[in-house]
C-alpha cells in the first residue's frame, strides 16, 4: 500500500478550502445585556408592534411565529397565534413555540416579564427607544442579529430621507404653532418633551406646549384652557380607545383649537411606535401642523 505523504503547505492550502464556522454575532441591548447568536434566528418572537414592523421592513418577516394581541398592522403577522399582550406575554405558550430568539421591551412595565424569559433561558433582546436616534440603533442592531445588515443600512437612508423631506418644506414656514397631544382622554394625559411625539412635533415644525421632561403627564382641564393651544391632536389606539371627539366633550369646545376646527385624530400605533414609519408619522404631523405649505 502506498501511503500518501502531503507537505505542509499543501495541507495549510487545504485547510484554507475548508467551510469555516460561522462567528457568533454579538450586540448590547438597551438594558446592557449582551446578546450573541451563533446563525440568525429561523423562530423568532416580538413583543411589541414597533419592533415587529422593523423586522418585517428589514425582510425578516417569514422567521417570526408569534404576534401579541395589538399586534395588526401587517396582515401576515396578524395571522399568526397571539401570546397575549407585549408586556404580560403568556410565558408557558411563548416558550411552547421554541422561539431562538425573543424582541422585548426594555421598559419598567416590562422588567418582569424579561426577567423571566431569561430565567428560562430564553435568548431575549430588549429595547426602548425613545427618540429618533434610538430607532435608528434599534433597526441598526435587529439587522445585525437577523444577518440583514444591508437592508438596515438602506431603511434607515430610506427614513433619513423621508424626515428631511419635511424639514425641507417646513424650513419655509412663518411661524410654529403651540400643540397639544392627547394620549389618553380619560384622564386626560398628554405627552411631554421627553417623548417621542415631542421630537416628532418639533421636526413637523409645531411646538408641543407642556413645559414638562416627562413621557407622559397627567393634566388638568384648567390648565389646558390657560395654555389654550392653536392645535389639538387626539391620538387613537390601545391607549386611548374610541375617544369622544373633543367638540363632543364638556369643556373642550372652549379651546381655540377645537372652536376653529384644527383638531387630527391620529392612530397611535403610526405616531407613538418608536418604529420604521417615523417618517411617514412626521409628514403626517407636518400636513396637520403647516396644511399652507402642501396646498
Amino acid at each position: 500500500m502506498k501511503r500518501i505523504i502531503l507537505s505542509i503547505p499543501l495541507l495549510l492550502a487545504l485547510f484554507a478550502c475548508l467551510p469555516s464556522p460561522a462567528a457568533a454575532v454579538c450586540i448590547t441591548d438597551d438594558t446592557g445585556e449582551e446578546v450573541c447568536l451563533e446563525a440568525p434566528p429561523a423562530r423568532a418572537i416580538s413583543t411589541y408592534g414597533a419592533f415587529t414592523e422593523t423586522i418585517w421592513e428589514l425582510g425578516g418577516g417569514e422567521t417570526l411565529v408569534a404576534r401579541t394581541k395589538n399586534d395588526t398592522t401587517i396582515p401576515e403577522v396578524a395571522g399568526l397565534p397571539s401570546v397575549g399582550t407585549g408586556l404580560r406575554p403568556n410565558i408557558e405558550y411563548l416558550l411552547a413555540l421554541k422561539p431562538d430568539l425573543v424582541i422585548a421591551r426594555a421598559s419598567k412595565a416590562g422588567a418582569e416579564t424579561l426577567s423571566s424569559l431569561r430565567e428560562r433561558g430564553i435568548k431575549t433582546a430588549a429595547f426602548d427607544p425613545a427618540s429618533v436616534a434610538d430607532i435608528y440603533s434599534l433597526i441598526e442592531r435587529l439587522g445585525k442579529l437577523f444577518g440583514l445588515e444591508e437592508r438596515g443600512v438602506e431603511l434607515m437612508e430610506e427614513i433619513k430621507g423621508e424626515i428631511a423631506a419635511v424639514e425641507t418644506m417646513v424650513a419655509k414656514r412663518e411661524r410654529t404653532p403651540s400643540l397639544i397631544y392627547e394620549v389618553r382622554a380619560e384622564p386626560l394625559t398628554v405627552a411631554g418633551h421627553a417623548s417621542l411625539v415631542a421630537e416628532l412635533v418639533k421636526i413637523a415644525g409645531g411646538e408641543l406646549v407642556v413645559d414638562v421632561d416627562k413621557k407622559l403627564v397627567r393634566f388638568d382641564l384648567e390648565k389646558l384652557l390657560a395654555i389654550n393651544p392653536d392645535l389639538y391632536v387626539v391620538q387613537e389606539g390601545p391607549m386611548n380607545l374610541k375617544p369622544l371627539p373633543p367638540k363632543e366633550r364638556a369643556h373642550h369646545p372652549a379651546l381655540k383649537a377645537v372652536r376653529e376646527g384644527r383638531v387630527l385624530t391620529v392612530d397611535e400605533k403610526l405616531i407613538s411606535r418608536p418604529g420604521p414609519r417615523v417618517g411617514e408619522a412626521v409628514e403626517v404631523l407636518a400636513r396637520f401642523i403647516h396644511p399652507e405649505l402642501w396646498q
